[in-house]
């Protein structure tokens, strides 16, 4: 057999291979048996304060989602880039490096959850990117960067059919990034049949016709039938769905009133058609706090705040009822024993079993 041949017989095992393994439907079970956790919103330092924010996430229990936002700095005296942890798209060069940040800082954890080779809490960290831009400087070093890190993320095989969901091999960390077609043409398009995916882009979502004043867009978003604003069913790389608080309530945190069965109702609708369509689902974000509290006390912004931690906890409570699996907040320590007297009441009991 000539060497041409050889190759050709491989090229078609590779993809008989592929084509079997991937042929199947999204294991939303994967992720904490498709039960919610805590998403740890911007969970970084903002001009060097707040730097224990890591820490407090890795404190509220696993598994845990945890949100670094990236930009690209350039450094004037040497001409080199580097990829900074950072609330906005032009950061100083004083922002601490996703490296040092958040891959040596979990290190411990990761290394630790390796030598007991527990799979099945894996992953115990979902890294969560919200990129404040898309160049491709940027994209391309934090593509080089999973890969160094590449033995602690959960990944899945590329196929010739997007649609064709290979299984995610678990591993301590699960790396996820949002909607952006650029990000895409970097993290998924530029990966061979057969190569691995590092990280999992989320769902494009519809929006408001155009032409509608902003009243009317609120309007549309908190009310379109949930298969208007998620049409496509999940993909090998986009397997995740994105959702501001605005789809749930209209206007969002500012203009909510009382939580209402009806807000319950349409919560529950987006989760199940996310779900329906092989999506995990995150909302954000959920806070709640005395709107004359100095912002600087916490680095919280009045963005996303109900305006009290009751209004907040029923919205809290609400999610994990309805399902939701990424419910990002800033108030961790608040989410936290919600989600975990949830997991204690899933837990079977010894009585809950009869006698064979």
């Amino acid at each position: 057999m000539t060497r041409k041949s050889v190759l050709h017989l491989a090229s078609l095992l590779l993809s008989a291979t592929v084509g079997i393994a991937h042929a199947q439907k999204a294991d939303l079970n994967f992720l904490n048996g498709n039960r919610p956790l805590l998403d740890a919103h911007n969970c970084y330092p903002y001009q060097g304060h707040w730097n224990d924010r890591v820490y407090r996430a890795l404190s509220s229990g696993y598994p845990v989602s945890i949100e670094q936002d990236l930009a690209w700095y350039v450094d004037p005296a040497t001409g080199k880039g580097r990829v900074l942890v950072s609330h906005t798209p032009h950061p100083t060069g004083q922002e601490p490096t996703l490296r040092e940040y958040f891959f040596e800082q979990v290190r411990p954890t990761i290394e630790k959850a390796i030598k007991e080779n527990k799979q099945n809490t894996w992953p115990l960290v979902v890294l969560h990117f919200d990129f404040k831009d898309n160049q491709p400087a940027l994209l391309h070093a934090v593509w080089d960067l999973l890969n160094e890190y590449q033995p602690w993320l959960s990944t899945a095989m590329q196929t010739d059919n997007p649609h064709n969901l290979s299984p995610i091999d678990r591993k301590p960390i699960l790396a996820i990034t949002e909607d952006s077609n650029e990000q895409a043409k970097v993290f998924n398009d530029a990966v061979p049949v057969g190569g691995k995916l590092l990280l999992f882009g989320s769902a494009h979502t519809t929006h408001a016709p155009a032409g509608q004043t902003a009243t009317e867009r609120m309007h549309w978003e908190a009310t379109a039938a949930p298969e208007q604003m998620l049409t496509e069913p999940a993909t090998n790389y986009r397997r995740w769905s994105n959702n501001s608080w605005a789809a749930v309530e209209e206007g969002g945190q500012h203009k909510a009133a009382d939580w209402a069965p009806a807000d319950q109702a349409r919560l529950r609708a987006l989760a199940d058609h996310a779900h329906a369509l092989g999506y995990w689902i995150r909302f954000y974000t959920i806070d709640g706090f005395d709107p004359t509290e100095p912002v600087e006390k916490n680095g919280w912004g009045q963005g996303y705040n109900f305006g009290s931690l009751d209004a907040a906890m029923l919205r809290m409570k609400g999610a994990i009822a309805a399902g939701v699996n990424f419910i990002a907040t800033d108030q961790y320590e608040v989410l936290a024993p919600l989600l975990q007297q949830n997991s204690e009441s899933l837990r079977p009991s010894a009585t809950s079993f009869s006698a064979k």
